[in-house]
């Protein structure tokens, strides 16, 4: 039903995304988290927001968190054991957040197994400062296996900040977005929050995700339910809750 009188900026529009699908909430993987108990004062913030799924997606990047879809699932394991015995009624799965490198190529290449969100989306982050060489043919070669790249946060690399075409281009080549929800507190830096605008202005942002390191991404995850650009955000046909 159509509602016509005006809302307040304060007041949620849109249907509300319950599953987020970009965190480091297993500990002792990468930069996120680094206890169990941290993890679950977390998770208990993401119930209270009203998140009833959080698929968690630890770094994979050859040279620095070497994880493997074992390594994941296997602290996945014990964190749901921990929660469990804690009461803490949720749903937690895990995929990753790969860093686009010659040896991600390689696996894709060789249909080494990934760890994806839903059967095919593909989470995977680049240099922040330049284009990769290889992206386009990465892009191509993930269609080809069968996956769907979903770039994660295209908001804060510098050369789509500095070239609209180029996302755009990612858009026309079938790349998922998704825009970290706190992008649109000016956290990463106004560059980023502009972009991150302007992804929801032309409505090619498809999933919203949290990108939750810790308590403090929490508390600005908190914050930014008053800001318009997230209601905004909301009335898209994002995919979270398809998840």
């Amino acid at each position: 039903m159509f509602n016509w009188f005006k809302k307040k900026d304060t007041e949620p529009t849109g249907i509300p995304v319950v599953i987020d699908m970009h965190s480091h909430l297993l500990p002792g993987l990468d930069d996120g988290v680094t206890s169990f108990e941290e993890s679950e004062m977390i998770i208990r913030q993401f119930q209270e927001l009203g998140y009833s799924k959080l698929i968690t997606t630890p770094h994979i990047i050859s040279d620095t968190y070497r994880n493997t879809p074992d390594l994941i699932l296997g602290k996945l394991k014990e964190l749901n054991e921990y929660l469990a015995a804690r009461q803490v009624n949720i749903i937690v799965q895990a995929a990753a957040e790969y860093y686009l490198d010659e040896v991600l190529f390689k696996k894709v290449e060789n249909n080494e197994p990934l760890l994806t969100l839903g059967s095919r989306y593909v989470l995977f982050e680049m240099n922040f400062l330049t284009e990769p060489f290889q992206l386009k043919d990465f892009i191509f070669l993930l269609g080809v296996k069968g996956y769907r790249p979903l770039l994660a946060h295209p908001e804060r690399y510098l050369f789509l900040q500095q070239d609209m075409d180029k996302v755009e281009d990612l858009y026309n080549r079938g790349v998922l977005l998704q825009v970290n929800t706190v992008s649109l507190t000016g956290y990463y830096s106004k560059s980023a929050q502009h972009l991150a605008q302007k992804l929801i202005d032309k409505g090619w942002v498809h999933f919203l995700g949290s990108d939750c390191h810790s308590m403090h991404h929490m508390d600005l995850l908190k914050q930014v339910r008053n800001n318009r650009y997230f209601h905004k955000a909301l009335e898209l046909p994002l995919l979270n809750n398809t998840l």
